[in-house]
Formats: C-alpha cells, structure tokens, sequence
C-alpha cells in the first residue's frame, strides 16, 4: 500500500526519534503533527492517518502532552478535544537536555571518584567523556540562545 507523502515523513520522524529512544508510535506521532493539515488533529484522525491503533493514539498523545511535546485544546463546535504539536516542541527537546548532559557529566565524575588509578586506562576513557558532557552542557545553552537571536531577527 502506497502512503501519502505527509505519512511518510511521520514515519522517517518515527524511524529517527526512535532511534534516539523515543517509543517507534510516539514518534510517528509527532512527526504526523509536525506536518498535518489541519495542525489539531483528533485521536481517531490521528489512529486513520497513521495506521495506529487507539491504544497507540491514546498512550502515545498523554505521553507526549506528560512531557509537554503536544498539547490538548477544544475542539470548536464539539464537546471533544483535539491535539496539537507545542511551538518548538522539537527545539525545546534540545534545550531540557542540558539535565542529561549534566547527569552523565556527574556520572563520569562519580567514576572518577571511584578509581585508585587516575593515569590508568579506564580513568581516562571517563575523563573524556565526562569532559565532553561538560563542554556540551556549557554551549548548548549559548547555541539555543544564539539560534532564538539568528532565527528572531532573520
């Protein structure tokens, strides 16, 4: 079966964030909302468009309205609801993972702690990784910043 060209995308969108860790559904999700006409979509538009199931649909909207990638508005002229993707629900994911960066950051550096050895082998594949975790965590704030600036006046 040949799918339309928008559900292509949502299904390259669900291939890639899933291979970032995102559920395979959750991610075909949201690309659909990136790029749907209209931009609020119902959970059964949502299950006909994708080929998911309403659990899928279902499971899949909390879970990204939970961590705020999708919201969930009125539906004008019903009593139902329909969703919609946040503004910069894509760059936004950039921007809260500055915790993960720290975390794996403060993970190195407890294995540092760990270590009788600081020369050794081991001591410095976590010295590089740690350090890569904190040159990361310093700039992505500057480059979201500097991208907000380039993007607003450009």
């Amino acid at each position: 079966m040949r799918h339309s060209p928008e559900r292509r995308f949502a299904e390259e969108v669900g291939v890639l964030l899933s291979g970032m860790g995102m559920t395979p559904a959750y991610a075909k999700l949201l690309g659909w909302l990136l790029i749907c006409d209209p931009p609020a979509q119902s959970s059964v538009q949502l299950t006909d468009a994708l080929g998911l199931s309403k659990g899928s649909v279902s499971t899949g909207m909390r879970a990204l309205e939970r961590i705020g990638l999708v919201r969930r508005v009125a539906a004008p002229g019903t009593r139902g609801h329909v969703y919609e993707i946040t503004p910069n629900a894509l760059i936004d994911i950039g921007a809260r993972s500055g915790d993960t960066y720290a975390a794996v950051r403060k993970l190195m550096e407890r294995g540092l702690d760990l270590l009788d050895d600081p020369a050794s082998p081991r001591a410095e594949r976590l010295r590089a990784s740690r350090d890569f975790y904190a040159f990361v965590e310093r700039e992505v704030p500057k480059l979201l910043r500097r991208f907000k600036e380039e993007y607003e006046h450009g």
